[in-house]
Protein backbone atom coordinates (compact mmCIF):
# COMPACT_ATOMS: atom_id res chain seq x y z
CA UNK A 1 0.00 0.00 0.00
CA UNK A 2 1.08 3.59 -0.56
CA UNK A 3 0.90 5.88 2.44
CA UNK A 4 -2.02 8.21 2.90
CA UNK A 5 0.08 11.15 1.76
CA UNK A 6 -0.43 10.07 -1.87
CA UNK A 7 -3.98 11.31 -1.73
CA UNK A 8 -4.90 14.26 -3.93
CA UNK A 9 -3.90 17.67 -2.63
CA UNK A 10 -6.34 19.99 -0.90
CA UNK A 11 -7.78 23.14 -2.41
CA UNK A 12 -5.97 26.17 -1.02
CA UNK A 13 -5.47 29.77 -1.99
CA UNK A 14 -2.19 29.90 -3.99
CA UNK A 15 0.70 31.93 -2.68
CA UNK A 16 1.72 35.14 -4.41
CA UNK A 17 3.99 34.29 -7.35
CA UNK A 18 6.68 36.89 -6.85
CA UNK A 19 10.33 36.64 -7.84
CA UNK A 20 13.28 38.55 -6.46
CA UNK A 21 16.32 37.58 -8.53
CA UNK A 22 17.21 36.97 -12.13
CA UNK A 23 17.73 33.30 -11.28
CA UNK A 24 14.19 33.07 -9.99
CA UNK A 25 12.93 34.79 -13.12
CA UNK A 26 14.49 32.20 -15.38
CA UNK A 27 18.22 32.86 -15.19
CA UNK A 28 18.86 29.66 -13.26
CA UNK A 29 19.39 26.12 -14.51
CA UNK A 30 17.23 24.70 -17.27
CA UNK A 31 15.02 22.71 -14.92
CA UNK A 32 12.32 20.74 -16.72
CA UNK A 33 9.08 20.56 -14.77
CA UNK A 34 6.30 18.04 -15.22
CA UNK A 35 2.72 19.18 -15.91
CA UNK A 36 1.55 20.89 -12.69
CA UNK A 37 -1.58 18.72 -12.58
CA UNK A 38 0.49 15.52 -12.15
CA UNK A 39 -0.46 13.49 -9.08
CA UNK A 40 1.16 10.23 -8.10
CA UNK A 41 -0.14 6.89 -9.19
CA UNK A 42 1.46 3.48 -9.04
CA UNK A 43 2.92 1.41 -11.85
CA UNK A 44 5.29 -1.48 -12.31
CA UNK A 45 8.74 -0.57 -13.63
CA UNK A 46 8.01 -2.25 -16.95
CA UNK A 47 4.78 -0.25 -17.34
CA UNK A 48 6.85 2.95 -17.59
CA UNK A 49 9.74 1.52 -19.58
CA UNK A 50 12.11 0.78 -16.71
CA UNK A 51 14.26 -2.31 -16.37
CA UNK A 52 13.15 -4.00 -13.11
CA UNK A 53 16.44 -5.87 -12.62
CA UNK A 54 18.53 -2.94 -11.24
CA UNK A 55 15.63 -1.97 -8.98
CA UNK A 56 15.31 -5.45 -7.50
CA UNK A 57 19.08 -5.59 -7.08
CA UNK A 58 18.86 -2.36 -5.07
CA UNK A 59 16.08 -3.81 -2.90
CA UNK A 60 18.24 -6.85 -2.13
CA UNK A 61 21.26 -4.67 -1.35
CA UNK A 62 19.33 -2.43 1.03
CA UNK A 63 17.88 -5.44 2.83
CA UNK A 64 21.31 -7.04 3.14
CA UNK A 65 22.40 -4.36 5.59
CA UNK A 66 19.79 -5.41 8.14
CA UNK A 67 21.96 -8.20 9.55
CA UNK A 68 25.14 -7.73 11.61
CA UNK A 69 28.38 -8.32 9.73
CA UNK A 70 31.24 -10.23 11.29
CA UNK A 71 31.70 -9.43 14.95
CA UNK A 72 29.47 -6.33 14.87
CA UNK A 73 26.91 -6.21 17.64
CA UNK A 74 24.34 -4.43 15.51
CA UNK A 75 23.46 -4.29 11.82
CA UNK A 76 23.93 -1.10 9.84
CA UNK A 77 20.25 -0.48 10.51
CA UNK A 78 17.41 -2.72 11.78
CA UNK A 79 15.01 -1.77 8.99
CA UNK A 80 14.26 0.45 6.04
CA UNK A 81 11.51 1.79 3.81
CA UNK A 82 12.50 2.72 0.29
CA UNK A 83 10.42 4.33 -2.44
CA UNK A 84 11.21 5.10 -6.07
CA UNK A 85 9.23 7.42 -8.32
CA UNK A 86 9.49 7.98 -12.06
CA UNK A 87 7.45 10.16 -14.42
CA UNK A 88 4.62 10.61 -11.94
CA UNK A 89 4.43 6.97 -10.86
CA UNK A 90 5.60 5.19 -7.73
CA UNK A 91 7.37 2.23 -9.30
CA UNK A 92 8.72 0.49 -6.20
CA UNK A 93 8.11 0.62 -2.48
CA UNK A 94 9.78 -1.79 -0.09
CA UNK A 95 9.53 -2.11 3.68
CA UNK A 96 11.84 -4.52 5.46
CA UNK A 97 13.28 -5.27 8.85
CA UNK A 98 12.25 -3.74 12.13
CA UNK A 99 10.97 -0.35 13.23
CA UNK A 100 11.71 -1.31 16.83
CA UNK A 101 14.25 -4.06 17.55
CA UNK A 102 16.12 -3.03 20.71
CA UNK A 103 15.29 -1.95 24.23
CA UNK A 104 17.14 -0.33 27.09
CA UNK A 105 20.93 -0.61 27.03
CA UNK A 106 20.62 -1.60 23.37
CA UNK A 107 19.54 -5.14 24.24
CA UNK A 108 17.77 -7.02 21.45
CA UNK A 109 14.05 -7.44 22.09
CA UNK A 110 12.33 -10.83 21.93
CA UNK A 111 10.65 -11.50 18.60
CA UNK A 112 7.16 -10.94 20.01
CA UNK A 113 8.11 -7.45 21.22
CA UNK A 114 9.67 -6.24 17.99
CA UNK A 115 7.75 -3.96 15.66
CA UNK A 116 8.10 -4.68 11.93
CA UNK A 117 8.69 -1.94 9.37
CA UNK A 118 5.66 -0.99 7.29
CA UNK A 119 5.32 1.17 4.21
CA UNK A 120 3.61 3.80 6.36
CA UNK A 121 6.15 3.75 9.20
CA UNK A 122 6.89 7.29 10.38
CA UNK A 123 10.58 8.27 10.55
CA UNK A 124 12.50 11.02 12.27
CA UNK A 125 13.88 12.82 9.20
CA UNK A 126 16.68 14.57 11.13
CA UNK A 127 18.36 17.12 8.83
CA UNK A 128 15.98 16.44 5.95
CA UNK A 129 13.80 18.72 8.12
CA UNK A 130 15.95 21.60 6.85
CA UNK A 131 14.12 21.39 3.52
CA UNK A 132 10.82 22.29 5.17
CA UNK A 133 12.35 25.33 6.86
CA UNK A 134 13.98 26.31 3.57
CA UNK A 135 10.67 26.07 1.70
CA UNK A 136 9.06 28.25 4.38
CA UNK A 137 11.80 30.85 3.86
CA UNK A 138 11.50 30.75 0.07
CA UNK A 139 7.76 31.27 0.42
CA UNK A 140 8.55 34.50 2.28
CA UNK A 141 11.00 35.48 -0.47
CA UNK A 142 8.34 34.70 -3.06
CA UNK A 143 5.88 36.99 -1.29
CA UNK A 144 8.39 39.82 -1.12
CA UNK A 145 8.59 39.70 2.68
CA UNK A 146 12.24 38.61 2.73
CA UNK A 147 15.11 39.55 0.43
CA UNK A 148 17.49 36.76 -0.46
CA UNK A 149 20.50 39.07 -0.34
CA UNK A 150 19.30 41.07 2.65
CA UNK A 151 21.18 40.84 5.95
CA UNK A 152 19.43 38.52 8.38
CA UNK A 153 19.67 41.28 10.99
CA UNK A 154 17.16 43.27 8.93
CA UNK A 155 14.53 40.89 10.23
CA UNK A 156 16.21 39.69 13.44
CA UNK A 157 18.14 42.66 14.87
CA UNK A 158 19.52 40.52 17.70
CA UNK A 159 21.31 38.38 15.11
CA UNK A 160 23.76 41.21 14.41
CA UNK A 161 25.62 40.39 17.64
CA UNK A 162 29.09 38.90 17.35
CA UNK A 163 29.91 40.53 14.01
CA UNK A 164 27.06 38.99 12.00
CA UNK A 165 25.63 42.25 10.66
CA UNK A 166 26.39 41.40 7.03
CA UNK A 167 25.35 37.71 6.98
CA UNK A 168 22.60 37.34 4.38
CA UNK A 169 19.59 35.09 4.12
CA UNK A 170 21.22 33.35 1.16
CA UNK A 171 24.36 32.61 3.15
CA UNK A 172 22.32 30.87 5.84
CA UNK A 173 20.46 28.80 3.22
CA UNK A 174 23.70 27.79 1.47
CA UNK A 175 25.86 27.26 4.59
CA UNK A 176 28.30 30.02 3.66
CA UNK A 177 27.55 32.25 6.63
CA UNK A 178 30.77 31.62 8.55
CA UNK A 179 28.95 30.02 11.47
CA UNK A 180 30.45 27.15 13.45
CA UNK A 181 28.87 23.78 12.70
CA UNK A 182 27.18 23.14 16.04
CA UNK A 183 26.72 24.21 19.63
CA UNK A 184 25.73 22.02 22.63
CA UNK A 185 22.56 23.99 23.23
CA UNK A 186 20.79 21.20 25.08
CA UNK A 187 23.47 20.82 27.73
CA UNK A 188 24.98 24.30 28.00
CA UNK A 189 21.79 26.35 28.44
CA UNK A 190 18.76 25.86 30.70
CA UNK A 191 15.74 26.66 28.53
CA UNK A 192 14.53 27.41 25.01
CA UNK A 193 14.90 31.18 25.37
CA UNK A 194 18.53 30.98 26.45
CA UNK A 195 19.33 28.45 23.75
CA UNK A 196 17.93 30.63 20.97
CA UNK A 197 19.69 33.64 22.49
CA UNK A 198 22.96 31.71 22.36
CA UNK A 199 22.56 31.15 18.63
CA UNK A 200 21.77 34.82 18.05
CA UNK A 201 24.84 35.86 20.06
CA UNK A 202 27.27 33.32 18.61
CA UNK A 203 30.16 35.05 16.76
CA UNK A 204 31.29 33.92 13.33
CA UNK A 205 34.13 31.49 12.85
CA UNK A 206 34.97 32.90 9.40
CA UNK A 207 34.02 36.01 7.41
CA UNK A 208 30.64 35.55 5.70
CA UNK A 209 30.85 34.17 2.18
CA UNK A 210 34.45 32.94 2.47
CA UNK A 211 33.88 29.25 3.10
CA UNK A 212 31.30 26.48 3.03
CA UNK A 213 30.62 24.79 6.36
CA UNK A 214 27.42 22.86 6.97
CA UNK A 215 25.89 24.25 10.17
CA UNK A 216 22.72 23.53 12.10
CA UNK A 217 22.89 27.10 13.41
CA UNK A 218 22.06 28.45 9.95
CA UNK A 219 18.70 26.70 9.88
CA UNK A 220 17.93 27.25 13.55
CA UNK A 221 18.26 30.96 12.79
CA UNK A 222 16.02 30.71 9.75
CA UNK A 223 13.40 28.87 11.78
CA UNK A 224 13.34 31.80 14.21
CA UNK A 225 13.09 34.21 11.27
CA UNK A 226 10.08 32.34 9.87
CA UNK A 227 8.35 32.33 13.24
CA UNK A 228 8.84 36.07 13.70
CA UNK A 229 7.64 37.08 10.25
CA UNK A 230 4.70 34.67 10.20
CA UNK A 231 3.70 35.35 13.79
CA UNK A 232 3.24 31.68 14.63
CA UNK A 233 5.42 28.70 15.62
CA UNK A 234 7.40 26.92 12.91
CA UNK A 235 5.42 23.70 13.22
CA UNK A 236 2.20 25.59 12.50
CA UNK A 237 3.76 27.42 9.56
CA UNK A 238 4.87 24.12 8.03
CA UNK A 239 1.45 22.55 8.65
CA UNK A 240 -0.54 25.49 7.29
CA UNK A 241 1.63 26.29 4.27
CA UNK A 242 3.34 23.04 3.22
CA UNK A 243 2.14 19.73 4.59
CA UNK A 244 -1.53 20.61 5.00
CA UNK A 245 -2.03 21.93 1.47
CA UNK A 246 -0.15 18.95 0.01
CA UNK A 247 -2.15 16.41 2.00
CA UNK A 248 0.95 15.12 3.79
CA UNK A 249 -1.10 13.84 6.71
CA UNK A 250 1.73 11.86 8.33
CA UNK A 251 4.26 14.70 8.30
CA UNK A 252 4.98 17.11 11.13
CA UNK A 253 6.75 17.69 14.42
CA UNK A 254 6.15 15.76 17.65
CA UNK A 255 4.07 12.97 16.08
CA UNK A 256 1.01 11.64 17.85
CA UNK A 257 0.97 8.24 16.10
CA UNK A 258 3.88 7.00 18.20
CA UNK A 259 2.98 3.35 17.60
CA UNK A 260 3.83 3.84 13.90
CA UNK A 261 7.18 5.58 14.43
CA UNK A 262 10.56 3.95 13.99
CA UNK A 263 12.68 3.97 17.12
CA UNK A 264 16.02 5.73 17.15
CA UNK A 265 18.79 5.70 19.72
CA UNK A 266 19.03 4.42 23.26
CA UNK A 267 20.30 7.50 25.07
CA UNK A 268 21.73 7.56 28.58
CA UNK A 269 22.94 11.17 28.35
CA UNK A 270 20.52 12.82 28.37
CA UNK A 271 18.68 9.95 30.13
CA UNK A 272 15.93 9.43 27.53
CA UNK A 273 16.05 5.66 27.15
CA UNK A 274 15.03 4.33 23.72
CA UNK A 275 13.88 7.39 21.81
CA UNK A 276 10.66 6.81 19.90
CA UNK A 277 8.15 9.40 18.80
CA UNK A 278 10.42 12.23 19.94
CA UNK A 279 13.10 13.92 17.87
CA UNK A 280 16.48 12.23 18.18
CA UNK A 281 18.58 15.40 17.81
CA UNK A 282 19.32 16.64 21.32
CA UNK A 283 19.29 20.32 20.42
CA UNK A 284 15.94 20.06 18.64
CA UNK A 285 14.59 18.02 21.58
CA UNK A 286 15.69 20.76 23.98
CA UNK A 287 13.83 23.29 21.83
CA UNK A 288 10.56 21.43 22.30
CA UNK A 289 10.90 19.19 19.27
CA UNK A 290 10.39 22.08 16.83
CA UNK A 291 13.48 23.64 15.29
CA UNK A 292 14.68 24.86 11.92
CA UNK A 293 17.35 22.20 11.59
CA UNK A 294 15.56 19.03 12.80
CA UNK A 295 12.29 17.74 14.20
CA UNK A 296 10.14 16.76 11.21
CA UNK A 297 8.77 13.21 11.07
CA UNK A 298 7.37 11.73 7.86
CA UNK A 299 6.70 8.63 5.77
CA UNK A 300 8.09 7.58 2.42
CA UNK A 301 4.69 8.17 0.85
CA UNK A 302 4.42 11.71 2.14
CA UNK A 303 7.95 12.52 1.02
CA UNK A 304 7.01 11.20 -2.42
CA UNK A 305 4.24 13.81 -2.56
CA UNK A 306 6.69 16.57 -1.69
CA UNK A 307 9.10 15.30 -4.35
CA UNK A 308 6.39 15.26 -7.00
CA UNK A 309 5.21 18.73 -6.02
CA UNK A 310 8.70 20.05 -6.66
CA UNK A 311 8.98 18.15 -9.94
CA UNK A 312 5.67 19.79 -10.91
CA UNK A 313 7.14 23.23 -10.27
CA UNK A 314 5.65 23.70 -6.81
CA UNK A 315 2.14 22.33 -7.23
CA UNK A 316 0.44 19.06 -6.32
CA UNK A 317 -3.21 18.48 -7.17
CA UNK A 318 -5.00 21.77 -6.55
CA UNK A 319 -2.46 23.05 -4.04
CA UNK A 320 0.48 25.25 -4.95
CA UNK A 321 3.15 25.81 -2.29
CA UNK A 322 5.78 27.46 -4.52
CA UNK A 323 5.89 29.12 -7.92
CA UNK A 324 7.96 27.44 -10.65
CA UNK A 325 10.42 30.35 -10.41
CA UNK A 326 10.84 29.71 -6.69
CA UNK A 327 11.53 26.01 -7.24
CA UNK A 328 14.16 26.97 -9.83
CA UNK A 329 15.67 29.27 -7.24
CA UNK A 330 15.88 26.46 -4.70
CA UNK A 331 17.80 24.23 -7.11
CA UNK A 332 20.13 26.91 -8.50
CA UNK A 333 23.74 26.42 -7.43
CA UNK A 334 24.75 29.48 -5.42
CA UNK A 335 28.04 27.93 -4.30
CA UNK A 336 30.02 27.99 -7.52
CA UNK A 337 32.87 29.56 -5.52
CA UNK A 338 33.11 26.32 -3.53
CA UNK A 339 33.49 23.47 -6.06
CA UNK A 340 32.10 20.20 -4.81
CA UNK A 341 29.83 21.91 -2.28
CA UNK A 342 27.07 22.72 -4.77
CA UNK A 343 24.09 24.09 -2.90
CA UNK A 344 20.78 25.65 -3.71
CA UNK A 345 18.46 27.21 -1.15
CA UNK A 346 18.31 24.42 1.41
CA UNK A 347 18.95 21.70 -1.15
CA UNK A 348 22.27 20.02 -1.76
CA UNK A 349 22.98 19.62 -5.47
CA UNK A 350 24.93 17.07 -7.51
CA UNK A 351 26.39 15.14 -4.55
CA UNK A 352 27.58 11.80 -5.89
CA UNK A 353 28.52 10.52 -2.41
CA UNK A 354 24.88 9.68 -1.80
CA UNK A 355 23.14 10.40 -5.12
CA UNK A 356 25.40 8.03 -7.10
CA UNK A 357 24.24 7.66 -10.71
CA UNK A 358 21.28 10.00 -10.15
CA UNK A 359 23.72 12.84 -9.49
CA UNK A 360 23.78 15.70 -11.95
CA UNK A 361 23.57 19.50 -12.16
CA UNK A 362 19.79 19.33 -11.78
CA UNK A 363 19.67 16.73 -9.01
CA UNK A 364 18.68 18.00 -5.57
CA UNK A 365 18.49 16.26 -2.23
CA UNK A 366 19.37 16.04 1.42
CA UNK A 367 20.35 13.48 4.03
CA UNK A 368 19.52 13.06 7.70
CA UNK A 369 21.69 11.80 10.55
CA UNK A 370 19.14 9.18 11.58
CA UNK A 371 19.65 7.42 8.24
CA UNK A 372 17.26 9.21 5.90
CA UNK A 373 17.69 10.66 2.42
CA UNK A 374 15.78 12.14 -0.48
CA UNK A 375 17.10 12.59 -4.04
CA UNK A 376 15.12 14.37 -6.78
CA UNK A 377 16.36 14.35 -10.39
CA UNK A 378 14.65 17.07 -12.42
CA UNK A 379 16.19 15.87 -15.69
CA UNK A 380 14.55 12.43 -15.54
CA UNK A 381 11.53 13.35 -13.39
CA UNK A 382 12.49 10.74 -10.84
CA UNK A 383 13.08 10.55 -7.11
CA UNK A 384 14.51 8.05 -4.66
CA UNK A 385 13.62 8.10 -0.97
CA UNK A 386 15.37 5.87 1.54
CA UNK A 387 14.38 5.99 5.20
CA UNK A 388 16.25 3.88 7.74
CA UNK A 389 16.59 3.87 11.52
CA UNK A 390 20.39 3.83 11.42
CA UNK A 391 20.84 5.13 14.97
CA UNK A 392 18.67 2.37 16.52
CA UNK A 393 19.95 1.47 19.04
CA UNK A 394 23.33 3.23 18.60
CA UNK A 395 24.71 6.04 16.47
CA UNK A 396 27.94 4.06 16.15
CA UNK A 397 26.60 1.49 13.66
CA UNK A 398 28.25 3.24 10.72
CA UNK A 399 27.45 5.29 7.63
CA UNK A 400 24.47 4.44 5.41
CA UNK A 401 25.91 6.28 2.41
CA UNK A 402 26.60 2.97 0.70
CA UNK A 403 22.94 1.96 1.00
CA UNK A 404 21.85 5.39 -0.19
CA UNK A 405 24.00 4.99 -3.28
CA UNK A 406 22.69 1.48 -3.90
CA UNK A 407 19.12 2.74 -3.80
CA UNK A 408 19.68 5.65 -6.18
CA UNK A 409 21.90 3.51 -8.42
CA UNK A 410 19.05 1.04 -8.90
CA UNK A 411 16.64 3.70 -10.10
CA UNK A 412 19.21 5.39 -12.34
CA UNK A 413 20.28 2.19 -14.06
CA UNK A 414 16.69 1.03 -14.47
CA UNK A 415 16.18 3.97 -16.83
CA UNK A 416 18.81 2.75 -19.28
CA UNK A 417 20.40 4.69 -22.14
CA UNK A 418 19.27 4.37 -25.73
CA UNK A 419 22.01 3.55 -28.24
CA UNK A 420 23.00 6.43 -30.47
CA UNK A 421 22.69 4.16 -33.49
CA UNK A 422 21.23 0.71 -33.94
CA UNK A 423 19.94 -1.51 -31.18
CA UNK A 424 22.87 -1.61 -28.78
CA UNK A 425 26.06 0.08 -27.60
CA UNK A 426 29.24 -0.89 -25.79
CA UNK A 427 29.02 -0.28 -22.03
CA UNK A 428 32.03 -0.21 -19.71
CA UNK A 429 30.16 -1.61 -16.68
CA UNK A 430 28.99 -0.27 -13.35
CA UNK A 431 31.46 -1.50 -10.76
CA UNK A 432 33.86 0.42 -8.55
CA UNK A 433 37.59 -0.30 -8.41
CA UNK A 434 37.72 -2.01 -11.81
CA UNK A 435 39.49 -1.65 -15.13
CA UNK A 436 37.65 -2.53 -18.34
CA UNK A 437 39.00 -2.49 -21.88
CA UNK A 438 37.48 -2.51 -25.35
CA UNK A 439 40.11 -3.20 -28.03
CA UNK A 440 40.14 -3.37 -31.82
CA UNK A 441 42.92 -4.01 -34.36
CA UNK A 442 43.43 -1.64 -37.31
CA UNK A 443 45.73 -1.61 -40.33
CA UNK A 444 46.09 2.06 -41.20
CA UNK A 445 47.65 2.95 -44.59
CA UNK A 446 50.61 5.25 -45.09
CA UNK A 447 48.59 8.45 -45.29
CA UNK A 448 46.93 7.78 -41.93
CA UNK A 449 43.30 7.52 -41.02
CA UNK A 450 40.47 8.80 -38.83
CA UNK A 451 38.60 7.21 -35.95
CA UNK A 452 35.07 8.37 -35.16
CA UNK A 453 32.72 7.18 -32.44
CA UNK A 454 29.79 8.36 -30.36
CA UNK A 455 30.52 8.77 -26.65
CA UNK A 456 28.23 8.86 -23.63
CA UNK A 457 30.21 9.90 -20.58
CA UNK A 458 28.76 10.23 -17.09
CA UNK A 459 31.43 9.50 -14.50
CA UNK A 460 32.85 11.14 -11.42
CA UNK A 461 35.94 13.18 -12.16
CA UNK A 462 38.29 10.49 -10.84
CA UNK A 463 36.82 7.65 -12.97
CA UNK A 464 38.81 8.02 -16.17
CA UNK A 465 38.32 7.03 -19.78
CA UNK A 466 41.59 6.48 -21.66
CA UNK A 467 41.76 6.24 -25.44
CA UNK A 468 45.04 4.51 -26.28
CA UNK A 469 46.97 2.98 -29.12
CA UNK A 470 49.68 0.31 -29.27
CA UNK A 471 52.06 -0.42 -32.15
CA UNK A 472 53.69 -3.45 -30.49
CA UNK A 473 50.75 -5.76 -30.00
CA UNK A 474 49.77 -4.38 -26.62
CA UNK A 475 53.14 -4.52 -24.89
CA UNK A 476 53.10 -0.74 -24.46
CA UNK A 477 50.34 1.83 -24.87
CA UNK A 478 50.33 5.54 -25.68
CA UNK A 479 47.52 8.08 -25.29
CA UNK A 480 45.54 8.79 -28.45
CA UNK A 481 44.41 12.44 -28.39
CA UNK A 482 40.86 12.99 -29.56
CA UNK A 483 38.28 15.73 -29.98
CA UNK A 484 34.81 15.65 -28.40
CA UNK A 485 32.04 17.80 -29.82
CA UNK A 486 28.91 18.36 -27.75
CA UNK A 487 26.31 20.38 -29.66
CA UNK A 488 28.79 23.11 -30.44
CA UNK A 489 31.38 23.11 -27.59
CA UNK A 490 34.58 21.23 -28.44
CA UNK A 491 36.88 19.50 -25.96
CA UNK A 492 40.37 18.23 -26.77
CA UNK A 493 41.28 15.45 -24.30
CA UNK A 494 44.88 14.33 -24.47
CA UNK A 495 43.76 10.73 -24.57
CA UNK A 496 42.16 10.89 -21.09
CA UNK A 497 38.80 12.29 -20.02
CA UNK A 498 36.02 12.05 -17.45
CA UNK A 499 32.82 13.92 -16.92
CA UNK A 500 29.50 14.20 -15.22
CA UNK A 501 26.00 15.40 -15.70
CA UNK A 502 25.44 15.95 -19.42
CA UNK A 503 23.77 12.55 -19.93
CA UNK A 504 23.77 12.73 -23.69
CA UNK A 505 25.69 11.36 -26.62
CA UNK A 506 28.60 13.37 -28.00
CA UNK A 507 30.76 12.94 -31.09
CA UNK A 508 34.42 11.97 -30.76
CA UNK A 509 37.13 12.03 -33.45
CA UNK A 510 40.82 11.01 -33.45
CA UNK A 511 43.57 10.96 -36.06
CA UNK A 512 45.22 7.57 -36.61
CA UNK A 513 48.91 7.22 -37.41
CA UNK A 514 49.97 4.85 -40.22
CA UNK A 515 50.70 1.20 -39.46
CA UNK A 516 49.21 -1.87 -37.83
CA UNK A 517 48.01 -1.00 -34.36
CA UNK A 518 45.63 -1.74 -31.55
CA UNK A 519 43.20 0.90 -30.36
CA UNK A 520 41.46 0.55 -27.02
CA UNK A 521 39.05 2.34 -24.74
CA UNK A 522 40.12 1.76 -21.13
CA UNK A 523 37.94 2.81 -18.20
CA UNK A 524 39.38 2.83 -14.68
CA UNK A 525 37.03 3.37 -11.74
CA UNK A 526 38.17 4.21 -8.22
CA UNK A 527 36.81 2.56 -5.03
CA UNK A 528 33.84 4.92 -4.51
CA UNK A 529 30.96 6.55 -6.40
CA UNK A 530 29.61 5.88 -9.86
CA UNK A 531 27.76 7.74 -12.55
CA UNK A 532 25.82 6.15 -15.37
CA UNK A 533 29.09 5.03 -16.90
CA UNK A 534 30.79 5.15 -20.28
CA UNK A 535 29.18 3.99 -23.51
CA UNK A 536 30.72 3.89 -26.97
CA UNK A 537 28.69 3.41 -30.16
CA UNK A 538 28.87 3.73 -33.94
CA UNK A 539 32.63 3.20 -34.10
CA UNK A 540 33.98 3.86 -37.60
CA UNK A 541 37.60 3.97 -38.77
CA UNK A 542 38.34 5.34 -42.25
CA UNK A 543 41.37 6.02 -44.42
CA UNK A 544 41.80 7.54 -47.83
CA UNK A 545 41.62 4.09 -49.28
CA UNK A 546 38.25 3.29 -47.71
CA UNK A 547 36.62 1.81 -44.63
CA UNK A 548 38.88 0.19 -42.00
CA UNK A 549 36.21 -0.69 -39.42
CA UNK A 550 32.44 -0.44 -39.11
CA UNK A 551 31.59 -1.33 -35.52
CA UNK A 552 27.86 -1.52 -36.19
CA UNK A 553 28.31 -4.06 -38.95
CA UNK A 554 31.10 -5.99 -37.21
CA UNK A 555 30.72 -6.03 -33.40
CA UNK A 556 32.95 -9.10 -33.46
CA UNK A 557 35.83 -6.83 -34.40
CA UNK A 558 36.28 -5.90 -30.73
CA UNK A 559 37.84 -7.72 -27.82
CA UNK A 560 35.92 -6.79 -24.68
CA UNK A 561 37.16 -7.24 -21.11
CA UNK A 562 34.56 -5.87 -18.71
CA UNK A 563 32.69 -4.10 -21.51
CA UNK A 564 29.49 -5.55 -22.89
CA UNK A 565 26.91 -4.78 -25.54
CA UNK A 566 23.71 -3.42 -24.01
CA UNK A 567 20.33 -2.65 -25.50
CA UNK A 568 19.16 0.45 -23.61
Amino acid sequence: MIAAGLAAGLLVVPLVHATTTSAAAGGGPAVKFMPPSTTLGTASPTDVGLDPAPIEAAVAQVRSHEQPVGSARYPLYPGAVGLMGYEGKVVRTDASGWAVAYGDQGVALPADQRVPMREDTIFDLASVSKLFTSIAVVQLIQEGKVGLEEPVATYLPEFAAGGKEQVTVRQLLTHTSGFVAWLPLWSAYPDRESRIAAVMAQPLDAPPGTRYLYSDLNLITLGVLVEKLRGEPLDQVVAHRITGPLGMTDTGYNPTAVDRTAATEYQSSPPRGVVRGEVHDENAWSLGGVAGHAGVFSTAGDMAVLSQALLNGGRYGKARILSPASVRLMVTDFNTAFPGDNHGLGFELDQRWYMDAMSGPHTAGHTGYTGTSIVIDFDTHSFAILLTNRVHPSRDSGSVNGARREWTHGLAYAQGIDASRGDDAWFSGDANATTSTLTTALDVPAKGGRLAFDLYLDTEESDLLHLETSADGGATWAPLPFVVRDRGPVDHPDGVTSGSGTRRWTQARADLAPGSQLVRWRVVTDPLYLGRGVLVDDVVARAQGGLLLDGEADPGGFQAVGWRLVAR
